[in-house]
C-alpha cells in the first residue's frame, strides 16, 4: 500500500489484544488515540516505555485519549512480559497489546523497514484524531526510547488547534501564550480572542491559551 501520511485515515484493522479481540476504528470511538509498536517483547528499552504508559495512563484518560501497543509476538508473549514490566517498572499495565505474529497490522502501517530490521516492527508513533485522522507519526531508532512527555504535549497542541484557530510555537508548553492562526483577521482578533493579543509582525500575532 502507499505510504501513510499525515491527514490520511488510519488504516483500520480486527485483532487480537491482551484486552480481547477489537476492531480499531470501533475501539477508539470518539476518542483520540496513539498507536505505537516496538520491535519485540523482552527488550529493555521498550520494557521501560511500556511502564512508562501505564504510568501515564491517567494522563492520556485526562485528554480523552486511549493508548494501545503492538509487536509481531503473540498473546502467551505479551502476557509474560507484562509480568516483567509491572515488576520492574512498578507499574500495573492498564492498555491493549496486540498480537501481530503475522506482521499484517505492522505492514499496514508501514512500520517494517528493512534497512533497520527485517523481520521487526521500528518504534513507531501515531496519533490518530477523533475523525480516524492521522495527525502526527514519529519513527524512533533501537537505541533511543520515546519522550512521552513530548507526546501528551503535542497532544495538548493538536487538541488545542482543533478547537481554535491557533497554533503553537516552539518549546510550547501547556498554559503559555499561542501563535494566532493566519487565517484569522487582525479585525477578528479581539471577538475570537477576548484575552488579548500581541502583534509582533503581521504574521506573528501571540495571545494567552484561549481554553486556560
Amino acid at each position: 500500500m502507499a505510504t501513510l501520511r499525515l491527514g490520511d485515515i488510519a488504516p483500520d484493522f480486527e485483532a487480537e489484544t491482551t484486552q480481547g479481540r477489537i476492531k480499531f476504528h470501533d475501539w477508539l470511538g470518539n476518542s483520540w488515540g496513539v498507536l505505537f509498536s516496538h520491535p519485540a517483547d523482552f527488550t529493555p528499552v521498550c520494557t521501560t516505555e511500556l511502564g512508562t504508559v501505564a504510568n501515564y495512563f491517567k494522563e492520556f484518560e485526562k485528554r480523552n485519549t486511549k493508548v494501545i501497543a503492538l509487536s509481531v509476538d503473540g498473546l502467551d508473549s505479551h502476557f509474560k512480559w507484562i509480568k516483567d514490566i509491572n515488576e520492574t517498572q512498578n507499574t500495573t499495565v492498564n492498555f491493549p497489546i496486540i498480537a501481530d505474529e503475522n506482521k499484517r497490522i505492522a505492514e499496514l502501517y508501514d512500520m517494517i523497514h528493512p534497512k533497520a530490521n527485517e523481520n521487526f516492527t521500528v518504534r513507531s508513533v501515531f496519533v490518530i484524531a477523533p475523525d480516524k485522522k492521522i495527525k502526527l507519526m514519529m519513527t524512533y531508532p533501537a537505541s533511543t526510547g520515546r519522550n512521552f512527555d513530548e507526546l501528551l504535549r503535542v497532544i495538548d497542541s493538536l487538541q488545542l488547534s482543533a478547537e481554535y484557530k491557533v497554533a503553537t510555537p516552539a518549546n510550547w508548553k501547556e498554559g503559555e501564550d499561542v501563535v494566532i492562526g493566519l487565517s484569522v483577521k487582525d479585525e477578528d482578533i479581539p471577538l475570537k480572542f477576548p484575552k488579548g493579543s500581541r502583534r509582533i509582525k503581521p504574521y506573528l500575532r501571540m495571545t494567552p491559551q484561549p481554553n486556560k
